[in-house]
This record gives C-alpha cells, structure tokens and sequence, in this order.
C-alpha cells in the first residue's frame, strides 16, 4: 500500500549557468524569487555555477586554468576547485536578496546533508539528510544551495558530475517531499525537437517521467536522466522553464496524472525526436575457431572501459556503436583478440520518442516511410517500450530528424 505524504508547500528552484552569468540575467532571476515568495511558499534555490566555458567562474573555466598553469591536480584536489563556482553563485544570489530585504542563508552540499560516494568527478548520492534545510526554511528564511556537490563519509568534498545540479534540486525535493522542483533554464520547456534543426519544433505542456528520461538520455540536453530518476521514485513533479519569461513551460509528472491536466487528455504516439552524433557502427561477424565471440566482445569492451550502445546481437556475430572519440581503440582492442571487425564512422542514432507508441501497429513502417522518402539509408534499428532509434550517416541527421518530425506531425 502507497504512503500519501502531506503537501509540505516547499518549492525547490534550480538555476542554471546562463541565468546567473549577468547583471541582467539576474534581474529575472530575482523576478521568479519574487513571485513565489508572494505566494507564502517556503523557498529552496539550488544554483550551478555562473556561466559558460569561458566565462570567469564556470566551471570548465576553473578547470582550464590549473591546465594553463601547467598542474595536474589528484581527483580529489580537483573536486575542491570544481566546486568553486556553485559557491560563487550562491554567495552572489544571496546578496542580491538580502539587499531585496529578503533574508537568506547559503549551505554548501554538504550542510544541505548531501552525502555520497568518494568518486572525486562523478559522485553517486548515498543520502540527503535536510535537517539543516528544513531548520533555515521554518525560520523563514530563503535557503541557497550549492548544486552539484556533496561530502563522502569521509568529509570531503566531492562533486557529482555533468548535470550534477539538476540532480541536486531532485533529490532536496524529493527528501523534503517537496510540491514542485522547477528548473530554470535558457529555453522555454520542453520542445519537441532540437529548435537549432528544426525550426517549428512545439513546446510540450507535458510530459511523463519516462518520455523525458528517455529524450534526456538520447540526447536532449534540456535536463539530466539522474535527475528525471530521481524524481520519478519519489513522484515530485518537475516543471522545465525559461529563466527569461513567465510561461509555465513543460510539466514532468507520471502520465496518470496528465488528467488533471487543464485538457484533460495528452493523446499522442510520438512525444519528440532526439538525436546523438559523432558515434561509429562496429561490426563484428561469427569467425570459424572462435567460441562465445558475443560473449569475448563484449566482456572485452567492458574490461577496457569503452561504453557501447545499440547493440544488436544475432548468431553471426555482433553490431553496436561507440562515440567516434573511442572508435579507433575499440577496434584495435577486437584486432588483438585476433578479429576481424569493421567500422564505420560519422553516424548519428536518432530516436522516436513516445509513451503512446507501445504495442501500435505501422509506427516502424512510418519511421521508414519517412526516411525512404528523404533517399536515407537505416544502418540499424532498435526498440523499446517507449522508443525507436534508427542510426543513419551523420550527414543524414538533420534530415531525418525533421522528416520523422514532419511524419508524427509534432508541430501541429
């Protein structure tokens, strides 16, 4: 039997690089602060670091500059500087608000009770104990957090890899049990492509959790899968929105509850396309004398550290991809153990997206349809539940993209 957990009127805000990075940028900022706070809500803001690379305290900016200085700081050391940014943020956000006369107080992730593993760079979250976070909030205060890092039981600091602050804001809503999380970004929502590529791409009022972890992890760079994860078991709903307009932009909940929705109903197969690039098909085919060669491929992959996807394994042999960038070691680690595999480069995987399309007949015929049609050649299929990936020639991309954008009809 599920537990109800009261409503506790907390909202967790989260902002990202560029709504922090200038004077004006930070003027919207404190317009959101504003209006949430005149609706009597308790208040949590977690904040990355301002910027992009290049930008004085973005992080990437932070890390280039121990490269300049010729230092090759240990995993640990490097965690200590990579999470001077957030902090920067906060400290900056706080003042900002206390010269508004809206009292605030700044906790680093660890004062916020993230604890964590000690994987210095990409730290997995063990517990968030918020005592100290709900304390701040009964007092009335604003809480500012510093996304992106914990301390391991050790009491170091340790940072938690790319999108470590969406992860952040999710997982303090979900341990608060939070109303909503909102995650502010340059965009407005969810779209249901790439803008840059598709130019009538439509914002989504709703999507469910598994839609947008998939679109997430297939390359929609909107939000990150950990922190759709995370709050999908806890069921705290998510709205993406733009730090620069009012809109309501896309609500991330479980698709039960698309029905109390102002609609009603969200009726569609196809929820968006996505897209990663730069990645090369290997094939490797069934070689006479050679036993269990899936099996030694793939332990092989494993045992070198090289992350392969699409896979597709038959009995003569094995097909999948890895990033161009680990191409070349791949196959010289298949030629090693005496094989004989084939790679092609510069392909790009694209995927079809939707809750709705599971155990519906004729969605592959129109995903090839719309290809055949644009002269694209399938390298490769898969599927799941709630997604269909093709991967294509990387110059087909952008083409096919807007062809199965065009076919599901997205932009109406």
């Amino acid at each position: 039997m599920s537990t109800v957990v009261e409503k506790q009127n907390i909202l967790v805000q989260k902002f990202g690089g560029t709504s922090l990075s200038t004077p004006e940028a930070r003027v919207h900022v404190l317009r959101h602060i504003k209006r949430e706070l005149a609706e009597q809500v308790k208040l949590v803001i977690v904040v990355s670091a301002m910027g992009r690379s290049g930008d004085p305290y973005a992080t990437d900016t932070l890390l280039e500059s121990t490269v300049l200085n010729g230092s090759i700081p240990s995993p640990r050391e490097r965690d200590l500087l990579m999470g001077c940014g957030e902090m920067i943020s906060a400290v900056t956000l706080s003042g900002i608000l206390n010269s508004e006369g809206i009292a605030s107080i700044v906790l680093t992730g660890a004062q916020a009770g993230f604890i964590t593993d000690d994987n210095f760079g990409n730290a997995r979250i063990l517990a968030v104990r918020p005592d100290r976070v709900s304390r701040e909030l009964d007092s009335g205060k604003v809480v500012i957090v510093t996304g992106f890092q914990g301390q391991s039981e050790a009491g170091d600091l340790t940072t938690l890899g790319r999108g470590g602050s969406d992860t952040s804001a999710t997982a303090l809503g979900a341990a608060l049990h939070a109303d909503m999380v909102d995650i502010y970004t340059d965009v407005n929502g969810i779209l249901t492509a790439d803008p840059r590529i598709v130019e009538d791409a439509k914002p989504l009022a709703y999507v469910s959790y598994n839609e947008i972890c998939n679109m997430a992890h297939q390359g929609a760079k909107v939000i990150h899968p950990r922190a759709v994860e995370i709050a999908m078991q806890a069921q705290v709903p998510v709205r993406v929105r733009s730090t620069f307009a009012d809109t309501e932009g896309t609500l991330v909940t479980q698709s039960e509850r698309f029905a109390d929705t102002p609609t009603g109903v969200v009726d569609r197969l196809v929820t968006g396309i996505a897209y990663v690039n730069n990645v090369t098909q290997i094939t490797v085919g069934q070689q006479e004398g050679v036993e269990h060669l899936q099996l030694k491929v793939f332990q092989a992959m494993a045992e070198n550290s090289i992350s392969v996807d699409f896979i597709n394994v038959t009995p003569f042999g094995a097909v999948y991809t890895v990033f161009d960038s680990e191409a070349e070691r791949a196959l010289a680690v298949l030629e090693e153990m005496g094989l004989q595999p084939t790679g092609l480069s510069g392909c790009a995987k694209v995927s079809v997206i939707g809750g709705g399309i599971n155990g519906v007949p004729g969605i592959m015929a129109r995903i090839v349809a719309a290809l055949t049609g644009q002269n694209i050649p399938i390298l490769q299929s898969a599927d799941s539940n709630t997604t269909i990936w093709v991967l294509v020639k990387k110059e087909d991309m952008v083409q096919a993209v807007r062809a199965l954008h065009s076919q599901f009809q997205l932009h109406l």
